[in-house]
Protein backbone atom coordinates (compact mmCIF):
# COMPACT_ATOMS: atom_id res chain seq x y z
CA UNK A 1 0.00 0.00 0.00
CA UNK A 2 2.99 2.77 1.12
CA UNK A 3 4.89 1.56 -2.17
CA UNK A 4 2.41 2.37 -4.54
CA UNK A 5 0.21 5.23 -2.66
CA UNK A 6 2.64 6.99 -1.14
CA UNK A 7 6.37 5.66 -2.60
CA UNK A 8 4.61 5.92 -6.54
CA UNK A 9 3.61 9.96 -6.44
CA UNK A 10 7.72 10.35 -4.73
CA UNK A 11 9.40 8.46 -7.28
CA UNK A 12 7.44 10.27 -10.03
CA UNK A 13 8.13 13.95 -8.76
CA UNK A 14 11.77 12.78 -8.10
CA UNK A 15 12.01 12.00 -12.18
CA UNK A 16 9.80 15.12 -13.37
CA UNK A 17 10.72 17.73 -11.15
CA UNK A 18 14.27 18.11 -12.50
CA UNK A 19 12.87 18.59 -15.93
CA UNK A 20 10.20 20.94 -14.83
CA UNK A 21 12.94 23.24 -12.90
CA UNK A 22 15.08 23.31 -16.26
CA UNK A 23 11.68 24.20 -18.16
CA UNK A 24 10.34 26.87 -15.71
CA UNK A 25 7.61 25.55 -13.85
CA UNK A 26 5.03 22.49 -13.97
CA UNK A 27 2.32 21.18 -12.40
CA UNK A 28 2.01 18.26 -10.54
CA UNK A 29 -1.33 16.84 -9.37
CA UNK A 30 -1.42 13.54 -6.75
CA UNK A 31 -4.64 11.15 -6.39
CA UNK A 32 -5.28 10.96 -2.78
CA UNK A 33 -8.33 10.32 -0.88
CA UNK A 34 -10.83 11.09 1.89
CA UNK A 35 -9.19 8.48 3.75
CA UNK A 36 -5.92 10.25 3.92
CA UNK A 37 -7.90 13.36 5.43
CA UNK A 38 -10.23 10.93 8.64
CA UNK A 39 -8.44 8.09 8.51
CA UNK A 40 -9.67 4.55 6.81
CA UNK A 41 -13.34 4.07 6.31
CA UNK A 42 -13.47 0.45 4.84
CA UNK A 43 -10.15 -0.81 4.07
CA UNK A 44 -6.80 -1.63 5.86
CA UNK A 45 -5.93 1.33 7.90
CA UNK A 46 -2.45 1.24 5.52
CA UNK A 47 -4.92 2.92 2.94
CA UNK A 48 -5.71 5.93 4.87
CA UNK A 49 -2.11 6.31 6.41
CA UNK A 50 -0.45 6.18 2.89
CA UNK A 51 -3.17 8.58 1.82
CA UNK A 52 -2.57 10.90 4.37
CA UNK A 53 1.27 11.01 3.95
CA UNK A 54 0.55 11.87 0.03
CA UNK A 55 -1.63 14.41 1.72
CA UNK A 56 1.96 15.38 3.44
CA UNK A 57 3.88 14.77 0.69
CA UNK A 58 1.98 17.23 -1.79
CA UNK A 59 1.88 20.58 0.83
CA UNK A 60 5.61 19.93 1.19
CA UNK A 61 6.46 19.51 -2.31
CA UNK A 62 4.04 22.31 -2.99
CA UNK A 63 6.50 24.71 -0.69
CA UNK A 64 9.16 23.73 -1.79
CA UNK A 65 8.51 23.93 -5.37
CA UNK A 66 6.66 27.20 -5.62
CA UNK A 67 9.71 29.29 -6.31
CA UNK A 68 10.44 27.34 -9.20
CA UNK A 69 6.91 28.01 -10.40
CA UNK A 70 5.88 24.46 -9.91
CA UNK A 71 2.42 24.08 -8.17
CA UNK A 72 1.34 20.58 -6.53
CA UNK A 73 -1.98 19.36 -5.54
CA UNK A 74 -4.27 16.74 -5.00
CA UNK A 75 -7.48 15.62 -5.50
CA UNK A 76 -9.81 13.56 -2.49
CA UNK A 77 -12.07 11.64 -4.21
CA UNK A 78 -14.90 9.35 -2.35
CA UNK A 79 -17.85 7.26 -3.43
CA UNK A 80 -16.63 7.03 -7.16
CA UNK A 81 -18.13 4.70 -9.30
CA UNK A 82 -15.92 2.44 -10.52
CA UNK A 83 -15.81 -1.43 -11.23
CA UNK A 84 -14.77 -1.99 -7.89
CA UNK A 85 -17.59 -0.05 -6.18
CA UNK A 86 -19.85 -1.66 -8.56
CA UNK A 87 -19.17 -4.96 -6.55
CA UNK A 88 -20.20 -3.69 -3.50
CA UNK A 89 -23.39 -5.39 -1.83
CA UNK A 90 -26.41 -3.52 -2.05
CA UNK A 91 -26.12 -2.61 1.90
CA UNK A 92 -22.98 -0.89 1.93
CA UNK A 93 -23.65 0.87 -1.06
CA UNK A 94 -26.76 2.42 0.90
CA UNK A 95 -24.73 3.01 3.86
CA UNK A 96 -22.26 5.16 1.58
CA UNK A 97 -24.81 6.86 0.45
CA UNK A 98 -26.58 7.88 3.05
CA UNK A 99 -23.19 10.14 4.14
CA UNK A 100 -23.05 12.00 0.88
CA UNK A 101 -25.35 15.30 0.38
CA UNK A 102 -25.51 15.15 -2.94
CA UNK A 103 -27.16 11.62 -2.77
CA UNK A 104 -25.06 9.82 -5.10
CA UNK A 105 -21.52 8.63 -5.85
CA UNK A 106 -19.28 10.59 -8.32
CA UNK A 107 -17.59 9.60 -11.43
CA UNK A 108 -14.68 9.05 -12.94
CA UNK A 109 -15.46 11.51 -15.12
CA UNK A 110 -15.82 14.28 -12.22
CA UNK A 111 -12.81 12.92 -10.61
CA UNK A 112 -10.59 13.59 -13.59
CA UNK A 113 -12.03 17.09 -14.54
CA UNK A 114 -11.18 17.86 -11.16
CA UNK A 115 -7.93 16.91 -12.28
CA UNK A 116 -8.11 18.61 -15.54
CA UNK A 117 -8.64 22.02 -13.54
CA UNK A 118 -5.75 21.80 -11.13
CA UNK A 119 -3.62 21.44 -14.24
CA UNK A 120 -4.77 24.12 -15.81
CA UNK A 121 -3.90 27.96 -16.12
CA UNK A 122 -6.81 28.82 -14.39
CA UNK A 123 -5.62 27.16 -10.88
CA UNK A 124 -1.55 28.20 -11.40
CA UNK A 125 -2.28 30.29 -7.99
CA UNK A 126 -3.52 27.29 -6.36
CA UNK A 127 -1.02 24.93 -4.81
CA UNK A 128 -0.58 23.13 -1.85
CA UNK A 129 -4.13 21.76 -1.88
CA UNK A 130 -5.78 18.55 -1.19
CA UNK A 131 -9.40 19.35 -3.30
CA UNK A 132 -12.72 17.36 -2.17
CA UNK A 133 -13.71 15.20 -4.85
CA UNK A 134 -16.36 13.81 -2.60
CA UNK A 135 -20.30 15.04 -2.99
CA UNK A 136 -20.06 17.15 0.31
CA UNK A 137 -19.09 13.76 2.32
CA UNK A 138 -16.22 16.28 3.57
CA UNK A 139 -16.36 19.69 4.14
CA UNK A 140 -13.04 20.66 5.26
Amino acid sequence: MLRVNLWGPYHCAREVVPVMIRQGGGTIVNISSIAGKIGDLTSAPSYGTSKGGLNAFTKALARELAPHGITVNAVAPHAIETEMSREWPDEKRREVLATIPLGRMGTVREVAEAVAFLASDGARFITGEVLNVNGGSLMD
